[in-house]
C-alpha cells in the first residue's frame, strides 16, 4: 500500500502564491522551471532560505496536479471558485486529505452531520493507520498540524466555519466541469449535493 505524503505541515490552501504562479506555468509549461524561478527570485516573499524553497515546492506541486485548462481558469477564477479549485488540487495531491474530504467531510454532510470536529480527524487518522503504519510513525504535534491545516484549508476554501459547521459547497458551472470530468469524479471532494452543482 502506497504510503501517505504527510509535508502538509504549513500554508493552508496557498491561494496568493498560486495567483502568483500560476501565470509563471503558462508562459513556460515547466515546472522544473517555473520552481528555479520562484526560489531564485523569492517570489513568494519567504523569510528564510528553507521556507523558500518549501514554499516553491509545495506551491509547485500542489498545482502540478491540475491540468493547463484548470490552471487557466484559476487564473480568471472568482475568490470563490479559486477556493474549490486549490482544494481539489490538496485532495488530488494528498490521499490523506482527499480520502478524509471523501469518507469524513461529504459523508457527514450528507447523512445530515453538518459538523466537523478535530475528534473526527483524530478518529479517521486512527482507522487509518491501522493500514499505513507511516501514520501511527507521526509526532503528535504533527499530526496537530497536519489537522490544524486541514481545517484551515476548508476554511479558507469556504466548506467550513470557524466553529465547525460545514457549508454545502455551490460550484460554478465551470468548476463542477472541470472536476467532474475525471474517473472518479473530484465532486466527491465537496460537501455537496448533485442538485447544488452549477447553480450560478
Amino acid at each position: 500500500m502506497q504510503r501517505y505524503a504527510l509535508s502538509f505541515t504549513s500554508g493552508a490552501l496557498l491561494m496568493r502564491e498560486a495567483v502568483i504562479v500560476a501565470p509563471l506555468y503558462l508562459a513556460q509549461r515547466n515546472w522544473g522551471l517555473v520552481r528555479a524561478w520562484i526560489e531564485e527570485r523569492n517570489l513568494l516573499q519567504a523569510r528564510t532560505l528553507s521556507s523558500r524553497s518549501r514554499l516553491a515546492r509545495e506551491v509547485t506541486q500542489r498545482l502540478a496536479v491540475l491540468t493547463d485548462d484548470e490552471i487557466e481558469l484559476l487564473i480568471d477564477a472568482t475568490a470563490t471558485e479559486r477556493g474549490h479549485l486549490l482544494w481539489a488540487a490538496a485532495c488530488r495531491r494528498y490521499d490523506l486529505i482527499g480520502e478524509f474530504a471523501e469518507e469524513a467531510v461529504r459523508e457527514r454532510f450528507l447523512l445530515l452531520t453538518p459538523t466537523l470536529t478535530y475528534e473526527d480527524f483524530d478518529s479517521f487518522v486512527r482507522g487509518k493507520a491501522l493500514w499505513h503504519t507511516e501514520l501511527a510513525e507521526v509526532k503528535d504535534s504533527t499530526l496537530r498540524k497536519l489537522r490544524s491545516n486541514v481545517f484551515r484549508m476548508l476554511n479558507e476554501a469556504g466548506l467550513l466555519s470557524d466553529r465547525g459547521h460545514l457549508f454545502q459547497a455551490v460550484l460554478s458551472q465551470r468548476v463542477a466541469g472541470v472536476l467532474s470530468t475525471r474517473t472518479p469524479s473530484d465532486l466527491r471532494f465537496f460537501p455537496t449535493n448533485d442538485d447544488a452543482i452549477g447553480r450560478p
